[in-house]
């Protein structure tokens, strides 16, 4: 069977077997809100109790990250998933079965969430790194744009399945659902043919956290690019994730209407993983990072209470934007940065980001409640977004910084 020219990715054996296991996994990811919601819910009734279960999730991914990366240079990528996505499957197993059985208790979930936690800090850093290993080197960015979509469905697709299974059978079958899926990525995993590893590092676990942390600042456009990102994280998206919903339960219909914004929403995400397939900018970052101001007209839709339809068109190109840039910054690390450090470099990558997204959620929050309101602070946003934009993409590092061409290199197994 012939597919179509940006689907040629999947020809490759390798990568079509990685692609299964996360795009099976993604699915099972994209379960756990729902299911881990309603699991706290139906247990303790608090709100606080599902505050500290979130937050025994998120804590350990924060804390173990950088180890994670450098551990992930050092040692075979595959093998460190493995390990991932079985621990992962353990204790998403172990809680599954607790809840189904009636015996699950609030320190259960909370330790059970710090171990599966800790497990993604050190998966996340090895993703990237193995897609360099799995795929050819001119298919890089259809693999991650194809794995962007994978995400994206996830996401889309997850919550509601989970919300059929909570309904009907409980919130513990929806994650022996999300456990079971760890199982499929690690079948698929296993099954990769990878070249034997041999860059195992004699130098101390500190010294490599230190070489990352050297190769990573030295990146002029990178360091830009994250500051770009943690910006854009705390005055754009972090106020249409928490100011959004209020607004439109006072001004523009209720619940309803927010569920129409978000899902344009997540239709941009998969737009934006569609047209990453094949887009190919000759400067990524330059084109990903200007695509940002996307953002900028559905915070001024919402401060000046427009109609929902209106703001849900402008999510589209929003959600579009974020997966476009994912897959085009993702790609130009997997050029730019050698094999051996990509690992550590994609660990403070994603540092940077999971450390300045809680920030961005309080701070909006604080910012509405106490000094601006809800419109001040989605006016406060846009502008802050829009010349944090037009700074960065006035910079020589993140406007010379050119994809780097690639040569066919031989066929890959089918």
């Amino acid at each position: 069977m012939r597919l179509p020219r940006r689907l040629v990715a999947l020809r490759e054996r390798n990568f079509r077997l990685f692609f299964v296991g996360q795009a099976t996994s993604q699915l099972g990811t994209g379960m756990v809100p729902v299911a881990l919601s309603f699991a706290v819910l139906d247990l303790t009734g608090s709100v606080s109790d599902l505050g500290l279960v979130l937050a025994a999730q998120t804590v350990p991914l924060v804390a173990f990250l950088l180890v994670g990366g450098a551990v992930a240079d050092r040692l075979p990528r595959r093998a460190v998933m493995l390990v991932s996505d079985s621990a992962r499957c353990l204790t998403q197993g172990t809680l599954a079965g607790l809840l189904i059985t009636g015996h699950a208790q609030l320190w259960h979930l909370l330790v059970l969430q710090f171990l599966g936690g800790s497990a993604t800090a050190f998966f996340l850093p090895s993703v990237t790194g193995l897609t360099t290993q799995v795929v050819s080197p001119e298919r890089l960015q259809e693999a991650n744009a194809l794995r962007s979509l994978a995400s994206s469905g996830g996401n889309i697709a997850g919550p509601a399945i989970a919300g059929v299974l909570v309904a009907t059978a409980g919130p513990g079958w929806a994650l022996a659902a999300d456990a079971a899926s760890f199982a499929v990525s690690a079948y698929f995993l296993g099954r990769l043919r990878l070249p034997p590893h041999d860059l195992i590092s004699q130098s101390s676990m500190l010294r490599d956290l230190i070489e990352g942390w050297q190769e990573f600042r030295s990146r002029t456009w990178l360091v830009l690019a994250n500051l770009h990102a943690a910006i854009a994280n705390v005055t754009m998206l972090a106020p249409f994730y928490v100011i959004g919903p209020a607004v439109a339960k006072r001004s523009l219909g209720g619940a309803g209407a927010w569920a129409l914004i978000v899902a344009c929403f997540g239709v941009g995400l998969v737009a934006g993983g569609l047209i990453s397939l094949s887009l190919r900018p000759r400067r990524p970052m330059l084109v990903g990072l200007a695509a940002t101001i996307s953002n900028v007209p559905v915070l001024a839709l919402l401060a000046l209470r427009a109609p929902a339809i209106a703001v849900a068109v402008c999510a589209i190109p929003a959600g579009a934007t974020l997966t476009f840039l994912n897959t085009v910054w993702e790609t130009t690390l997997q050029q730019h940065v050698p094999s051996r450090l990509l690992s550590r470099i994609v660990a403070y990558d994603w540092f940077a980001a999971l450390v300045f997204q809680p920030v961005g959620y309080a701070a909006a929050g604080l910012v509405a409640a106490h000094l601006l309101g809800l419109s001040g602070t989605l006016w406060l946003g846009a502008a802050i977004g829009s010349v944090s934009t037009v700074f960065i993409v006035s910079l020589p590092s993140i406007r010379q910084l050119e994809a780097r061409p690639v040569s066919p290199g031989p066929a890959a197994p089918a």
